[in-house]
């Protein structure tokens, strides 16, 4: 059965969200404001559809007043271009730890800016927590991603696909999913997920991949198995297995040629 006729794609400035090929999105990892806006201007000349602010590399992270000043500064180089907020934890991949209280004033903070397109909510904080961020963002025309990262392993695929439905019942406009391979086997597992998630339950766009260079292809292959956002490297990764943009773009042209 497939849910194409209930799905609801995520518009954002110019792109759209869970149609065509998947969008391409670079992170921006500088730990200064001087660092990031370097970062971002560099962006400015790269092929890519999405930018996202990796705030847990900030040194000032705790600081709301810089976090703002230093997100306005970003807008300003990138005025148009699809901005997505994430605070990635440690226990998830993550520079940083904040409390909880701290990572939602943060998060509450930044999306109430109207500066940001996107925040990054992870799955695994109380519900309260997530309905109050999401609600905020709502508020200000902002989109969440509720996302989950395992750096260790690859779950079992009814376990990733019960986590991405969590992540729409919680109210994400879009689900994310990052899992470690093992083995080649556990790359299958996460492309057979994503699969199983696009035919039977996505009614929204879903990003997934499997890490690492053994998942490299989970990255390229989106557009046939159904992950809307592929992120990619252009001079530091954020997370391994990013391949660079101008290979990036190239292969998901030839995939979408042939498709």
């Amino acid at each position: 059965m497939s849910n194409s006729h209930t799905f609801k794609p995520v518009r954002v400035k110019h792109l759209t969200i869970g149609e065509g090929k998947p969008k391409i999105c670079v992170s921006l990892t500088g730990s200064t404001t001087e660092q990031l806006v370097e970062e971002a201007h560099a962006l400015k000349l790269a092929d890519i559809d999405m930018v996202e602010w990796r705030v847990d590399f900030f040194e000032q992270v705790e600081q709301l007043d810089m976090v703002t000043h230093t997100l306005e500064r970003i807008r300003d180089i990138l005025p148009s271009t699809p901005l997505i907020f994430t605070f990635r934890s440690a226990k998830e991949g993550g520079q940083y730890e904040l409390s909880s209280s701290d990572y939602v004033a943060l998060n509450q903070a930044v999306a109430s800016t109207g500066e940001v397109d996107l925040i990054d909510v992870e799955l695994f904080n109380e519900a309260t927590d997530i309905e109050q961020l999401i609600a905020t963002a709502h508020q200000h025309d902002t989109f969440v991603i509720i996302s989950n990262h395992d750096f260790h392993q690859t779950p079992p695929k009814e376990e990733i696909i019960s986590r991405l439905c969590r992540a729409q019942q919680l109210g994400a406009d879009i689900t994310k999913i990052a899992v470690m391979p093992q083995s080649s086997s556990d790359v299958i597992t996460l492309l057979d997920a994503t699969n199983t998630m696009k035919e039977q339950h996505a009614d929204r766009p879903m990003i997934t991949m499997s890490m690492a260079g053994k998942g490299m292809i989970s990255r390229l292959t989106g557009e046939l198995f159904g992950s809307a956002i592929t992120f990619g490297a252009i001079q530091k990764s954020s997370a391994p297995g990013q391949v660079p943009v101008s290979e990036l773009r190239s292969i998901l042209n030839m995939l979408h040629a042939n498709l």
